[in-house]
């Protein structure tokens, strides 16, 4: 217990669970990501997927609350150093001394709580289907033929139909991209596994990552709004 309390409260123990919790975060947003993409495939696929998931029953709303949990920390902590770092560093930057990983680190806090407040909305708008109870109707029957899973391809294909929940996602994704790029890099650091030696490579790495994170997330509502994917015959 004194352990975890002196993380929180000394400023390498804030960074060093910051990264931890961005290090679980973006493993789940990477296969969140991946699970995604299946509805890409014939619709029995993303319900098979949907049907695993919901068979663990307790254990995925324990995941659930544990990923909920961690994007909170990291979001609390993203906000209590960057409250520091203004604190230590009253004067404000000239413009020569603003580069582009300034930037982003500055903006760090700000784009985290735009990303909360865009899962939460994402919760809400397909895992709790406020809004759309009929969605908790909808069965697809699987190849067995006697199977009858929660139909998750017309739940998502109707809910990217709407154009404002398309853009914002699209918008939202940007934003979480855009926060991945420096934060892939900056977790590396704050558990020392960045170094000289690799620093580019690492940093290219990121920026190709949250470029491809970005396109291929954009491309499921605009399969959508395209007519690419549509509704099961």
């Amino acid at each position: 217990m004194n352990l975890l309390g002196s993380l929180f409260q000394s400023s390498i123990g804030r960074k060093f669970l910051m990264a931890l919790t961005g290090l679980v975060l973006f493993g789940f947003v990477t296969g969140h990501l991946v699970g995604n993409l299946q509805i890409f495939l014939p619709p029995a696929k993303i319900n098979a997927y949907g049907h695993m998931l919901e068979s663990l029953g307790a254990g995925l709303w324990l995941i659930r609350g544990f990923l909920l949990l961690c994007l909170l920390i990291h979001v609390w902590l993203a906000i209590q150093l960057t409250l520091e770092n203004r604190a230590a560093r009253p004067h404000a930057y000239g413009a020569d001394h603003v580069n582009r990983a300034t930037l982003a680190s500055r903006v760090m806090a700000r784009t985290g709580i735009v990303v909360l407040a865009f899962i939460l909305f994402h919760l809400a708008h397909f895992t709790v289907r406020a809004g759309h109870p009929e969605w908790s109707e909808h069965t697809f029957t699987l190849a067995d033929g006697m199977t009858k899973v929660r139909d998750v391809h017309t739940m998502v294909v109707q809910g990217f139909s709407n154009v404002l929940v398309s853009v914002f996602y699209i918008v939202a994704v940007g934003i979480l991209s855009y926060h991945l790029a420096h934060g892939v890099v900056s977790l590396c650091q704050s558990l020392g596994l960045k170094n000289e030696k690799w620093t580019r490579g690492l940093e290219r790495f990121a920026v190709a990552y949250c470029w491809i994170y970005f396109l291929l997330n954009a491309a499921i509502p605009l399969a959508v709004l395209g007519g690419f994917v549509k509704l099961a015959a």
